[in-house]
């Protein structure tokens, strides 16, 4: 994503990010940004971004605000095949909200962020890119309500892809009780009704994709629950959390696992899906999906350890993982 210092908002940066991943046998794809700094002023220069490598435009942990500049971008977008990922809140509903709005948000005395963000900027890229005939992803959808408008503007041709994280069809807002910033995000964990539709939504195909919205923080930047940055790592549990909640409960089948964790991103970014098959590069995962453990933060192998499955038993461990022929991470049995 493009929320780097500096930010991708120029070709130099998409390169020099490509040629720093070289020899490293990790595949990296750079997201530039939608406008100049990720600030809302001004579009950036699409044509030159694509040609340095990006394969994406976002404004990622932001909305663009402005309704006729993010037209704009989805109709250059659509000029020159790159995908707009939006994430979708309003700021001025929003207003300083640290979490979700409502009985446990009230029971702790702080500010609730009102759904009505999500759903109406969700609402509104949707509008917009149909308006000009263009493809719009959704990022981190959380709400009932993004579920359903999505599902309906699917079903009228809009050319909407959309994802969604372990978190949010796993845990409810109730966990902020502990008053422990390790359980923010944006958009916030919401209530059960929430949990129930955004499973239904990943069951009917409403949506596309299962990501880690992996986003690390220090501990002593976690350390106050009203102050501290949102955000959740996920990188090292996104399987065994969807296998845990989706796979071993019967909600969906191993298969629709890796169609939503491999196969589906790759198509709606527009790259190859490997193949494993003789004579093939392996660019593939080594996992147990039966094996249980238990997320112990400490000894996560991401520097931060900001986990809202701490303490928490998986089942399904990656044991291995294969990027273009190399073993870039493995773990003893």
């Amino acid at each position: 994503m493009p929320n780097t210092k500096p930010p991708c908002d120029n070709p130099e940066t998409i390169r020099y990010i490509i040629d720093k991943a070289k020899g490293t046998g990790v595949e990296v794809y750079p997201v530039g940004c939608i406008t100049n700094g990720m600030s809302g002023n001004g579009l950036c220069d699409f044509d030159a971004l694509k040609d340095a490598g990006c394969i994406c435009i976002s404004d990622d942990g932001r909305p663009v605000e402005n309704a006729e500049m993010m037209r704009k971008a989805l109709e250059l977008s659509n000029e020159n095949g790159l995908l707009v990922a939006s994430h979708c809140e309003d700021l001025s509903i929003i207003n300083g909200g640290i979490m979700n709005k409502g009985e446990t948000s009230e029971k702790l005395g702080v500010k609730g962020m009102d759904r009505a963000s999500e759903d109406y900027i969700t609402a509104r890229e949707m509008i917009l890119a149909s308006s000009v005939d263009a493809r719009i992803h959704i990022c981190h959808v959380s709400t009932k309500g993004c579920a359903a408008m999505i599902r309906f503007a699917k079903s009228q041709g809009v050319k909407v892809t959309c994802e969604t994280a372990p978190h949010y069809f796993m845990l409810t807002d109730k966990l902020l009780e502990k008053r422990d910033a390790d359980y923010r995000m944006n958009p916030p964990l919401r209530t059960p009704g929430d949990v129930e539709a955004i499973k239904e939504a990943i069951k009917d195909g409403t949506i596309d994709c299962i990501i880690t919205d992996h986003a690390p923080h220090a501990a002593d930047e976690k350390a106050d629950f009203e102050t501290a940055p949102n955000g959740v790592v996920g990188l090292e549990t996104s399987l065994a959390a969807t296998l845990t909640a989706l796979y071993h409960t019967g909600e969906i089948s191993l298969n629709k696992v890796v169609e939503l964790m491999c196969v589906n991103p790759r198509k709606i970014l527009g790259l190859d899906i490997p193949a494993i098959k003789a004579g093939s590069t392996a660019d593939l995962v080594i996992a147990d999906i039966d094996r249980k453990w238990m997320v112990v933060p400490e000894k996560l192998h991401s520097k931060s350890h900001n986990t809202v499955f701490k303490g928490m038993e998986l089942t399904g461990k990656v044991l291995k993982t294969i990027s273009k022929g190399e073993v870039k991470f493995s773990i003893d049995d």
